[in-house]
Parts: structure tokens; C-alpha cells; sequence
């Protein structure tokens, strides 16, 4: 147990290694700070359990002290046990009023001083307490409403470790999920000394307290990594490669998913920061149980969500060439001529048919015409920019959506597919098929056009146009 650490500021030099005797001797660490000079500073460069104080010092008031010391934020809840030769009467009436605990005279009884600031330390450590477990429920608070709000798993791991490394004041917090194809390896899906990481691959060689935790689904607390027995042959390792290593304390918490062995939380200091300790469990553990409950829903949302796209994906897909099909083409069709009316602009609308295509299963076979039709889709597809949409319309006919495409880049797209598709060697290998298309092109708006279906026939009318006119070409 860490001993409570006392601050005096005193004059009496003889008093004062006296008070600090008789402290130590009783287990508690003690810093003097002789005639009060720079007691702010040092009572800001570290943190401290009591402060005694003496009222009478040549070079300073020490009620002046206490009362810039309780107007400090950071040193208002300070216990201040004042020490004087004044009349207690006038002394303590002016101490408590300033703020402080609790007032002794000189010359003091040793057990009245020692029963005195046990009595105050046990208060300071109980209000300390407190307030720690408020600030404890509040934090829990306020990370649960983060994480219940996000949908994602993703976003509830990164949610974590940057909420529960701020938390407990950390520099290193990361979320660890087991491997499904190897015991030896896990991944880190989110971490938060660093935000861009993502499914980084880890050896548990080298980090045997994730191992254990994974091993025995129990919570593993290292104090010290330079000392525990767990590290022992991993130390080995860091001297053999002259690694410095600045982990110096660790807590790996295991967790589980539909009652599954999911991943650890990870959690590190280096010596700039607390060491961690069975609060920082407690505290990390609450967060952790609480959340799994919204990664179970992020997931099954997710899988839920995942189902319904692949439903709808199959619905609107023709299987062959992959492209859209038909009811899914005139659904689309629909929305780009909304969507051209509300912005007033222009829209293209490409009938693609293959030449001679019934020689081509005549001649080589269906299950090769089969193979010319989804070559021809992925020459589209590979064309295509993000928001054009090819489609299946029939048999060897397709049909090419560009939004906010007019005429001249309409043929500039129609001659692009026309070279690709002739240079292409269509069919398999030893078996080449020579292919062409024929593009009939329509824009909207148009006069002939006034919404999607004349906007197809007019399409048509101009692929029969360019049949006519000897096939591997366009028309509009």
C-alpha cells in the first residue's frame, strides 16, 4: 500500500525535523518546506494527502498561504491541518473560516497530533474516494451513450479505447480480437495511440499476457513488466535485440461475444503514466461488459443489413452477365429521369445488340455464346464510370445509362466500346470469336422523348438504323 504523503511548512527548523520524525516513524512520507517558501509550486509539482501548516512564519503569513492554497482549483480539497502558538480561540476561528480542516497548538501532544491526521487523512481519502466514483458513473454515462448511439461494430471499438484510454489518463489502449484461422496470431481492430490503424496482425509470441487472457478467459493485471515471471522469456528476446521497451504495466481483459471468445482489451502505461491497478479493472471491465451488449446489436444489424443488400443485390441482378436486370434497369431509368427533371440536365440512354449473335451460338454453341455475352458485360462495366448503369434488357441486348451525358458524350462512350469489343478476343482459349456490336443512342430530353419508355424505343429505333447501315456502329 502506498503510504500517505505529507507536506509540512514550518519555520522552527527544530520542529520541523521533529514533525517529520515522528510521521515517518509512523509510515507516512513526508516533504518540509521550511518558512513556506514556494509551497504552491511544490504542492503543484506533485500530489500530496495532508498539508500542516504553521500560522506564524517570519516570511509569510501562513493564513495568507491556506487562503491562496483553498482558492487553488487544484488544491481546495487539500486537508490543512494549521500549527500554532496563537491563542487557540483567535487561531482556529480565522483557520476554519479560511478553509481549514482542523487546527493544533504548540507545544502539541504527539498522539492528539497522530489522531489528528489519521483522522483527516481517512476523511481526504473517503472524499477522494467518492468523487473518483462519481466521476466513475459519469464517464460510464457518458461512454454508454456514445457507444448505443454508433450502429457499427468498428466504430464502437475505436468509441472505446479513446474513452476508456482518456478515462484512466493512458497513453496506450487497444482492442484485440482473436484469429479464427490461427492460435498464434490476433488482430488489433482499433487502438488509440493511433486512430488509422486498422486489422493490424500480431504475433502473441510477443504479447503473453493477450495469450492468457485469450487462454483463460481471466483477467491478467501485470504491475511491472521489467519484474513479472509471465514476461520472462519475451525479456529475453528485447536483450537479445536491444530493444528499450516503455510498457512498464498492463491489463489484458478478456471479453466474449454470444458466449464466444471474441478479443481482449489491452491496456498499457509507460513510466510517464499511473500505474495501472485493480480500479483501473474494475473501471475498464464495467465498461467493457456494458458495451458487448451493443456490439452483439451492432453485429446482428449488420448481419441483418448485409442479408437484406444480398437479397436485394440477387433481386435486381441478372445472373448471367451480373449487370442489372431488366425490372431493375426500368426502376433506375425512372429515377435518372427524376432526378434530370429536378436539376434540369441531360441524360443518355445507349442500346447495345450484338451482331449476328444466333451465328455465333449456331456455330460454336450456346455455352459459348454464353461466355460472349458476360466477356461484352465486362467490357461495359469496365467502361462505365461510378453512376452509369448497364443493364441486360434481353437476350443479346443491353442497355447503358449516363447520367448528365449528352450527345457528343454519348458517341464519344459509343465508339470507345465499339473499338474495345472489335480488338477483343471474345470466347476461350483455341477458340477465339470474333465479335462486333451494333449502338442505337437516344438523349433525354427530347421532343420523340418524354420520359423513360419512348426514351428506350428511341433508342431501339436508332440501334435498327445502325443495323441497316451495315452493324459496328452507332446511330442516333
Amino acid at each position: 500500500m502506498i503510504a500517505p504523503k505529507i507536506i509540512v511548512a514550518d519555520d522552527d527548523q527544530a520542529l520541523s525535523r521533529t514533525l517529520a520524525w515522528i510521521l515517518k516513524e509512523n509510515g507516512y512520507e513526508v516533504v518540509s518546506v521550511p518558512n513556506g517558501d514556494h509551497l504552491l509550486e511544490r504542492l503543484d509539482a506533485d500530489t500530496y494527502d495532508l498539508l500542516l501548516l504553521d500560522i506564524m512564519m517570519p516570511r509569510v503569513d501562513g493564513l495568507q498561504l491556506l487562503e491562496r492554497v483553498k482558492n487553488d482549483p487544484n488544491h481546495k480539497d487539500l486537508p490543512v491541518l494549521m500549527i500554532s502558538s496563537m491563542p487557540p480561540e483567535e487561531a482556529t476561528v480565522r483557520a476554519l473560516g479560511l478553509g481549514a480542516a482542523d487546527f493544533i497548538s504548540k507545544p502539541f501532544r504527539v498522539r492528539e497530533l497522530l489522531a489528528r491526521v489519521k483522522a483527516h487523512l481517512r476523511v481526504g481519502r473517503e472524499l477522494n474516494q467518492a468523487r473518483a466514483e462519481a466521476r466513475s458513473r459519469s464517464e460510464m454515462v457518458d461512454i454508454l451513450q456514445e457507444v448505443t448511439a454508433s450502429l457499427k461494430p468498428e466504430e464502437i471499438y475505436h468509441i472505446l479505447v479513446r474513452r476508456v484510454a482518456r478515462g484512466l489518463r493512458i497513453s496506450k489502449c487497444s482492442l484485440i480480437v482473436s484469429n479464427a484461422d490461427s492460435d498464434d496470431y490476433a488482430l488489433v481492430v482499433a487502438a488509440y495511440e493511433n486512430p488509422m490503424l486498422r486489422n493490424l496482425r500480431i504475433d502473441l509470441k510477443r504479447y503473453p499476457e493477450v495469450r492468457r487472457a485469450l487462454d483463460t478467459r481471466q483477467v491478467v493485471l501485470v504491475h511491472d513488466v521489467l519484474t513479472d515471471p509471465l514476461y520472462h522469456e519475451v525479456r529475453a528476446e528485447w536483450e537479445a535485440e536491444g530493444r528499450s521497451v516503455p510498457t512498464r504495466s498492463a491489463i489484458a481483459l478478456p471479453f466474449t461475444l454470444r458466449d464466444q471468445p471474441a478479443g481482449v482489451f489491452f491496456l498499457r502505461t509507460t513510466e510517464e503514466d499511473p500505474p495501472l491497478d485493480h480500479r483501473d479493472v474494475d473501471f475498464a471491465d464495467q465498461v467493457v461488459r456494458a458495451a458487448v451488449a451493443a456490439l452483439e446489436k451492432a453485429y446482428d444489424l449488420e448481419n441483418a443489413v448485409l442479408g437484406r443488400e444480398q437479397m436485394k443485390q440477387l433481386a435486381e441482378t441478372d445472373p448471367l452477365t451480373e449487370t442489372f436486370n431488366r425490372r431493375a434497369l426500368n426502376e433506375k431509368l425512372a429515377q435518372e429521369i427524376e432526378r434530370a427533371n429536378r436539376y434540369s440536365t441531360v441524360l443518355a440512354c445507349l442500346m447495345v445488340d450484338i451482331d449476328n449473335f444466333k451465328q455465333i451460338n449456331d456455330a460454336y454453341g450456346h455455352l459459348v455464346g454464353d461466355n460472349v455475352l458476360r466477356q461484352l458485360a465486362m467490357i461495359m462495366r469496365r467502361e462505365q464510370r461510378a453512376v452509369d448503369i448497364v443493364a441486360r434488357y434481353g437476350g443479346e441486348e443491353f442497355v447503358i445509362l449516363l447520367p448528365e451525358t449528352g450527345a457528343s458524350g454519348a458517341r464519344i462512350f459509343a465508339e470507345r466500346i465499339l473499338r474495345r469489343v472489335a480488338n477483343h478476343d471474345f470466347g476461350e482459349a483455341g477458340r477465339t470469336v470474333r465479335v462486333t456490336i451494333s449502338v442505337g443512342i437516344a438523349c433525354y430530353p427530347d421532343e420523340r422523348a418524354g420520359e423513360g419508355e419512348s426514351l428506350l424505343r428511341l433508342a431501339d429505333a436508332n440501334l435498327y438504323k445502325a443495323k441497316a447501315d451495315g452493324r459496328n456502329r452507332y446511330r442516333d
